[in-house]
């Protein structure tokens, strides 16, 4: 039986955005569909914790096998970096929406909200074994450059996909990510 996970990014759950439409919308194909919900800082907390996530991916950690599909968003492509090798099952497909490596470099001002997700280095040959197959999606008008998709498609041997006027691909930047068609369209034909 194959599961899609659905990851959210910094600050956010499953019900934000265009996870809950994407959800409904791959469960009309038939598919089984989870969309975790992973601990975010409250006020009196300073950034996201690795560790938090990858126990709280435990429990879903046997629906992992090689019909898997991660569709992942901003901080949550950080998260499956780190966590398909530690797993070390091949899955099929893994959709990278708004990834970054090298937050520090152009946000030096808050990287210690992300440093635990890369105090690890990515082990990219590792991942290009452990998955089939990677797109990436990436916006001219994010906070996050292009080159970062680039460099990630480039290590992964990912198919990339450029936006115009996508923003962070949320509805904190364009309204109209309640949905994603193009991603739909490009997770389906893997089904």
């Amino acid at each position: 039986m194959r599961t899609i996970f659905i990851i959210h990014g910094s600050y956010g759950n499953p019900q934000e955005n265009w996870f809950p439409w994407l959800k409904a919308e791959l469960e009309k194909q038939g598919e089984s569909v989870t969309v975790p919900r992973f601990k975010i800082p409250t006020n009196d907390q300073m950034g996201h914790s690795l560790d938090d996530w990858l126990n709280e991916f435990d429990k879903y950690k046997t629906l992992v096998n090689d019909k898997t599909i991660f569709v992942a968003h901003s901080r949550g492509c950080s998260f499956t970096f780190q966590l398909l090798p530690k797993l070390g099952v091949r899955i099929d497909s893994l959709f990278l929406v708004g990834p970054f490596v090298d937050y520090d470099q152009w946000r030096p001002d808050i990287y210690s909200e992300y440093d635990s997700f890369q105090a690890k280095p990515y082990l990219w040959k590792r991942l290009r074994q452990l998955v089939r197959h990677v797109e990436v999606f990436q916006s001219t008008d994010d906070v996050i450059p292009v080159s970062e998709g680039q460099f990630i498609a480039d290590w992964l041997k990912a198919e990339i996909h450029i936006f115009k006027n996508a923003g962070h691909f949320n509805v904190a930047t364009y309204p109209k990510f309640t949905q994603f068609p193009e991603l739909l369209d490009r997770v389906k034909l893997r089904l």
